[in-house]
């Protein structure tokens, strides 16, 4: 549900394949826990920094049988700064399903204060089916790899039935190529494997900062092992529907572009942008629905793009892409000026093949896994045509059939839902205008959890809302909690 650089936007979409007790002490341990039995060892990558460390975790391949076969789960870590102040272990919980956060301690942790990397061993890990931990691949065709394959966008017709045959085609490749851990990846599996890396690190608790999907995991976490959770940072949060958990995740984008294409009308409106599109922000959505509209009559050759050809779908999914940061504005806006003079733009670099077939596969399995789609045309079609209507810019894309439309393992078990039951320690930070987990769903989990949350809301556009904004009052009131454990005393709404 995340990153829009040119050279990742396709893989956030692949990705998207979308406690009351009082608070312990500080640990008195070591650093790295007082029974750390990792090997760890110096990680491999380019740009990281060299204090970060990397090993692995053994994990049960199917929890029901923990003497069966195993897996590896990679983690790495950059320790404490200030080792007489750690507090004991930050998990930086990443978002997709599909993503990782293996290289977070170099990156967006080093962004954290210095007082939040003095408290705490910033940890990252590999969900499990994610390399570099044990690699699910489900040997798709490159084609369905297109980003407007994976986001199940309708024919311009609004029909369905080509999203439904692409959905059996993918699930069949999964059942063929993907082994026996495509039947095991899920959110609760992911949950039980990070308590497995709590343990394996000699922690009795754990903080964390999930985005995103996970937001999702932390609180699914936090449902599963209450006792073993200290702060939580929940940022940018999807509903938390414990039935139609998945399926409410791409809903959510019929509203999450409604709540941010006001923001890129007014940009690309504004006197001297050199992209601007319009004179006027009122005109930008009715010139962007007429191209689209446009395209899917007339297709423009679009030579190195897959699919090679810019017709109304591809319009809108560089829309989707270009809307989960401002920064990702001038994208479409010169996507949208090159079609009108009937052309394409450059086409953006692709990650490669390899990382796009691990992260679709371990996406989908998420996905199918968590809980059951519905299985025919039928079943979609109505439902996209009514949000064709309500949501034009989205098309119906939202209500449509992805690959878990033809899965063909049913959930080992339901969902969990989430609840206001366990400890009151957990923050949630959320953006007003968020295309991927719309303020709408982030409501809806601050209501399941209650007592045990507090809830600021910045006034801001885009996704990921700790340290992604600028908002210094919400960036503030983050910081704090991790660094003091001390929350605003009620909901905040920073302006």
């Amino acid at each position: 549900m995340k990153q829009i650089a040119k050279s990742t936007a396709l893989l956030a979409v692949a990705a998207g394949l979308v406690a009351l007790v009082a608070p312990v002490t500080a640990s008195a341990a070591a650093p790295g826990g007082p029974s750390d039995t990792l090997k760890w060892s110096r990680c491999e990558g380019a740009g990281l920094d060299p204090r970060q460390e990397c090993a692995s975790v053994s994990v049960p391949l199917d929890y029901a049988r923990p003497g069966g076969p195993r897996i590896e789960v990679a983690v790495s870590r950059i320790r404490s700064e200030r080792p007489e102040a750690r507090r004991g272990v930050l998990l930086l919980i990443p978002g997709g399903p599909g993503g990782t956060s293996m290289d977070d301690p170099s990156g967006k942790g080093q962004r954290l204060p210095q007082e939040v990397r003095d408290a705490y061993d910033l940890v990252g890990f590999a969900p499990r089916g994610n390399a570099p931990s044990t690699p699910v691949d489900c040997g798709l065709d490159p084609a369905d790899l297109a980003a407007s394959r994976l986001r199940p966008w309708p024919a311009p017709d609004g029909s369905v039935t080509g999203n439904l045959e692409t959905a059996r085609r993918m699930s069949d490749a999964c059942a063929r190529n993907g082994g026996e851990l495509i039947r095991h990846i899920s959110t609760r599996n992911e949950a039980r494997d990070i308590d497995r890396v709590r343990i394996a690190l000699g922690e009795r608790k754990l903080s964390a900062w999930g985005v995103s999907y996970g937001s999702y995991v932390g609180a699914v976490y936090g449902e599963m092992f209450p006792r073993r959770t200290d702060r939580v940072v929940l940022d940018s949060n999807p509903y938390p529907d414990p039935v139609g958990v998945q399926r409410s995740w791409l809903a959510a984008f019929a509203t999450g572009v409604e709540d941010v294409f006001p923001d890129f009308a007014r940009w690309a409106a504004a006197p001297g942008n050199p992209d601007r599109v319009a004179r006027s922000a009122d005109q930008v959505r009715p010139l962007v629905l007429r191209l689209a509209e446009r395209l899917d009559r007339e297709p423009l050759p679009w030579p190195g793009h897959n699919p090679p050809v810019l017709d109304g779908n591809e319009l809108r999914q560089v829309m989707l892409n270009s809307l989960y940061e401002p920064a990702g504005y001038p994208e479409l806006a010169r996507t949208i000026r090159a079609a009108q003079r009937g052309t394409a733009p450059a086409a953006p670099p692709a990650p490669p093949e390899e990382l796009l077939q691990n992260v679709t596969a371990a996406g989908a399995g998420t996905i199918c896994n968590d809980a059951a789609w519905p299985r025919t045309a039928a079943d979609y079609q109505a439902d996209v045509t009514a949000s064709r209507a309500a949501h034009p810019l989205t098309a119906g894309m939202p209500h449509n059939a992805m690959v878990c439309a033809a899965w063909p393992y049913p959930p080992k078990e339901p969902p969990t839902r989430i609840t206001d039951r366990g400890p009151s320690n957990v923050l949630l930070i959320q953006n007003a205008r968020d295309v991927a987990t719309p303020l709408s769903g982030a409501l809806k989990l601050r209501a399941a959890l209650g007592q045990r949350a507090v809830m600021v809301t910045m006034d801001s556009t885009g996704h990921d809302a700790y340290l992604g904004n600028g908002n210094a009052c919400g960036d503030r009131a983050v910081s704090r909690f991790l660094a003091t454990g001390e929350r605003p005393a009620a909901d905040l709404y920073c302006r």
